[in-house]
């Protein structure tokens, strides 16, 4: 065999090996630099303890009694009653929701304008007792996913006295409608 090409093999093997001997090796966690200490199978705790050893207080996990760990916060639930994803033959896809959350009701409807046209949409929220709150969303003309969303108003009775619509039309004087998306969900 030809020396060269073997210490080229070795050279490669031990530079393929140090950073597994420095995951067994590992970092000493516990505090402890005896020498004796650490390795791969103790940083995973894996090793059997020494005997009268005890971890070190900086190396537990456990939170003390009554002190909760820092975290996100939890957000809060919301609701969606959502209508059919419709599509009209100029280029809009849209689907219209009613949300609920904390009290709070509002209409979203989610759209992609592909019609190559800026449009003028006008999404409207009804509830109980001739509540309406409607809002106009200058629709792009790119074809990129958009939402447009009525103000969140506080909930009055049952979530399910809601319902939206959106209707998507070209912003021209006549304003001819391509397309109406309700909150209704379809038919089962």
């Amino acid at each position: 065999m030809n020396l060269r090409l073997i210490g080229i093999g070795a050279g490669v093997l031990i530079i393929l090996s140090l950073p597994l001997a420095g995951a067994i090796a590992g970092p000493d966690f516990a505090g402890r630099d005896d020498g004796k200490g650490g390795g791969l199978l103790s940083t995973l705790g894996l090793a059997e303890p020494s005997r009268g050893s005890s971890p070190a207080p900086s190396a537990r996990s456990e939170a003390p009694v009554g002190l909760e760990r820092p975290g996100p916060a939890e957000q809060p639930r919301t609701d969606s009653r959502c209508g059919p994803e419709l599509t009209a033959p100029y280029g809009v896809e849209v689907q219209t929701c009613v949300l609920v959350s904390e009290g709070r009701t509002w209409g979203r409807s989610y759209y992609r304008n592909t019609s190559g046209h800026a449009l003028d949409a006008v999404l409207t929220t009804m509830g109980p007792a001739g509540r309406t709150v409607q809002i106009r969303c200058a629709v792009g003309a790119g074809d990129e996913p958009g939402l447009c969303e009525t103000p969140r108003e506080d909930s009055v009775g049952d979530p399910e006295g809601y319902s939206a619509v959106a209707e998507f039309a070209v912003p021209d004087d006549e304003g001819k409608l391509l397309l109406r998306s309700g909150s209704n969900s379809p038919a089962p």
